[in-house]
């Protein structure tokens, strides 16, 4: 059974830092490509970022280009997100999503529960 956990949400100043951790389990972590994507209240799904599966091709969207980095450990199962410069439009519900190829060009199948992320002071 494919499980995707997160971990690493919370409650942040503006211009803080987080890191998110996506724990997978349950398929060959290293032959898929994974992503972030998130969910502000009261908003859509915004796709976030992208890696392949072996950790060397990455894409962000515009709005944390610059400021988020993802990251994966395929020694660990684990995908991660390093959040700098957060503003209060980065509150929201954090999600890890597994593609069903190497490559972030194709279709997210799996999704974790997500994890909140709060920008206040």
């Amino acid at each position: 059974e494919v499980q995707l956990v997160e971990s690493g949400g919370g409650l942040v100043q503006p211009g803080g830092s987080l890191r998110l951790s996506c724990a997978a389990s349950g398929f060959t972590f290293n032959n898929y490509a994974m992503s972030w994507v998130r969910q502000a209240p009261g908003k859509g799904l915004e796709w976030l970022s992208g890696i392949n599966s072996g950790g060397s091709s990455t894409s962000y969207a515009d709005s944390v280009k610059g400021r988020f980095t993802i990251s994966r450990d395929n020694a660990k199962n684990t995908l991660y997100l390093q959040m700098n410069s957060l503003k209060p439009e980065d509150s929201a519900v954090y999600y890890c999503a597994k593609y069903n190829r190497d490559y972030y060009a194709y279709a997210m199948d799996y999704w974790g529960k997500g994890t909140l992320v709060t920008v206040s002071s």
